[in-house]
Formats: structure tokens, sequence, C-alpha cells
């Protein structure tokens, strides 16, 4: 005769094991980063923004490390990186290069700090480091998921007031920048590689100060709205300050309007501005025309 206790008993106990090795497995690949060791006790941290602040849609946000330095992306030095900020994503695969898209921002220059905007509503935070080739290290040198919510301002600030004069640099007659891929009308996935032409100007990192050169911003649903401020560094205006001529980026699935803006080593547009025409794509799930529905008549 089975003893049903005994029975159910092994059961539990087996579903315990498998639950356990399931879940040490999972705590060691989160573990486990990319090539690059980072050094025991390595932390990375928000100097001044803490679980559970509420902040403004426009807000400068501090990062914070320890037992290692802060090197550009590209740069190959030890016990160094670069910083990255997750914004309402979970820690993607910490043995692959961090995605650049509007939930995750890098500051491949060595930033320290960054300006951001956030929609009003509640929001996650996290900062991830990562070495030259933005994979994080092994173990990876990641912050706590802070939350934070953003209130809604009830009045802009005069901008005139405050504003502080940039100087712009000047370009060249007949510099022009422009899309290689993808092209107006285009129908796109959700993952798709845009690359960036440059004639007339050269292309150079962000902080790189050399006449006729700049760096490579692109626009995603939104105008270019000063020519003589510096460009906004957040979901809808990405940087690609490394110099970078392409960028794989994620879009939602929908109609978008995308622009390239060059800009200097301060992110501010040249004088006259070196932007692009604006074009449209269309995302699907499959990067297809979606195929006409056939009616059957009789």
């Amino acid at each position: 005769m089975i003893d049903a206790g005994r029975y159910s008993t092994g059961l539990l106990t087996r579903a315990a094991l498998v639950l356990l090795l399931a879940t040490s497995t999972v705590i060691a690949q989160e573990r486990k980063g990319g090539p690059t060791p980072s050094p025991a006790a390595a932390a990375v941290y928000f100097v001044d923004v803490k679980n559970g602040s509420t902040l403004p849609p426009k807000t400068t946000i501090h990062f914070g490390l320890r037992n290692m330095g802060v090197a550009p992306a590209g740069s190959d030095r030890p016990n160094s990186g670069h910083h990255h900020l997750l914004i309402d994503t979970p820690m993607p695969s910490a043995d692959r290069p961090i995605p650049n898209d509007f939930n995750h921002m890098h500051f491949g220059a060595g930033q320290t700090e960054a300006e951001i905007d956030l929609a009003p509503g509640e929001h996650t935070l996290q900062l991830l480091l990562a070495d030259k080739d933005h994979i994080p290290h092994s173990p990876p040198v990641a912050s706590e998921v802070i939350k934070v919510r953003v209130a809604a301002q009830a009045s802009e600030p005069s901008s005139a007031a405050g504003a502080s004069a940039v100087q712009q640099r000047p370009s060249p007659p007949g510099a022009r920048v422009y899309f290689v891929q993808p092209r107006n009308g285009d129908v796109v996935g959700r993952k798709t590689l845009v690359r960036f032409g440059l004639t007339g100007m050269g292309v150079a990192p962000a902080g790189f100060d050399k006449a006729n050169t700049g760096h490579h911003h692109l626009l995603i649903d939104t105008p270019l709205h000063a020519t003589d401020e510096r460009i906004p560094n957040d979901f809808e205006h990405l940087h690609f300050g490394l110099g970078q001529t392409e960028a794989l980026v994620t879009l939602p699935l929908g109609t978008h309007s995308l622009q390239l803006v060059l800009a200097d080593a301060d992110h501010v547009p040249h004088k006259p501005p070196v932007m692009s025409n604006v074009i449209r794509v269309t995302v699907t799930r499959t990067g297809r025309k979606p195929r006409p529905r056939r009616h059957h008549g009789r």
C-alpha cells in the first residue's frame, strides 16, 4: 500500500530541490557578466536621487562610483567603465552589449551626470556600468533599482532669464547630414539599424574640439526646439558622442519621425545647423508591410 503522505512529501522535496537549483542557476547567470572583470567591492549608485524621491520632469541625475574609474567607451583601461541609465526596464543580459534605445541611455563620453526628461508618473531607475564595448563587467556593477515619482510641472520657468549663452561653431558651406538607411517611407522592425551619412565635414567624439567636425544625434518623434542650445539627452534625443556612424535602435510599433542633427564638442548644433530632412518610418512586428486581407467572394 502506498503511503500518500510520504509520497506527497517526496514530490514536494523534489519540487523544492528543482526550484532551488533553478533559482541558483538564475542567480549565477545574473552574477556572470562579460569578458571584462570588475574589482572586488566595486559599486555604482545614485548620488542625489533616492528610492521614493519625487522629481520634476526635467532633472539632473548624478552617478556615483566606488573602487573603479570612469573611462569613455572604446578606452581599454583596467578597472574602469562608463555609465548606463536603465529607465523602466529590467537589467539586460549581462554578457551582451547593452541596447541603445529609449530605456537604455548610454554615457559613453565618460559623463558622471545627465539631465533627463521623464513623463509625469511612476518610473524605475537603475545604473549599470559597462566596459569599452558596452558589455557589463563580470560580476556586473549595477545599482539597486529605485522607484521615483515625476510630478507634473505647473508652469515652465522663463528661459530668457536663466539661459546661458553658448558659442556656436561654424559649419562649412555644403555640409550635409543624411540617412543612409532607413529611407523615408520604409517599413522596419522594432530593432532597426540606422546608418548616418555626412558630407563636407568630419566626425569627432563629443568633447573633441576640432574645426569642421561634429558628432551625430538622432531625434525621434520630436523637432529640434533650439539651434543655439545644447541638445537634450533623453528618450527623444539620442546622442552618439563616441563618433558612431550607425546605431541599432529599438522603436515602438507604429509610425515614427526621424531626423539627424550634427553637433559640436559641447552638443550644440553648428551655425548654420547641419540637419537632415525628417523621414518617417513604420515599425511592424515582422519588419515588412502587412499583407492585404483577401476577401473571398462568391
